[in-house]
């Protein structure tokens, strides 16, 4: 029982969750990103296993692996590049009431990109 309670506790610092917004709200909806580094945004609509996301007029589909409330990894449904291929993980850095931070890199490349995703809607 101990050991479960710590790693809520851990979980729970981890990703600074200072808000009502529950992990599992998160993984539904429709959501707009915006690039620490970049004045573009994006729109995606995700359940939890597909996310569908609009950026610069082009609509890409990718497969949404979650490995914990606080870090999810996406994969391009149908990928043309080698790029296109590789994985991007996310990991969710700090929770507030409609929004996440977040730091995301692509698997094995020092290409790192943080930011901010706010929560438009739910999908029903």
């Amino acid at each position: 029982m101990k050991y479960i309670i710590a790693i809520l506790f851990t979980s729970l610092i981890g990703c600074n969750n200072t808000s009502n917004l529950t992990p599992k709200q998160l993984r539904i909806g429709t959501f707009e990103t915006f690039l620490d580094d970049n004045s573009a945004t994006s729109i995606a609509s995700r359940n939890d296993t597909i996310q569908i996301e609009l950026y610069n007029q082009k609509r890409d589909t990718f497969y949404i692996d979650w490995k914990s409330n606080f870090e999810y990894v996406l994969r391009r449904k149908n990928p043309k590049t080698a790029l296109d291929k590789t994985d991007f993980v996310v990991k969710i850095t700090g929770v507030h009431k409609n929004s996440y931070t977040f730091r995301a890199y692509y698997k094995g490349s020092n290409f790192k990109q943080t930011g901010k995703v706010i929560k438009i809607n739910n999908l029903k």
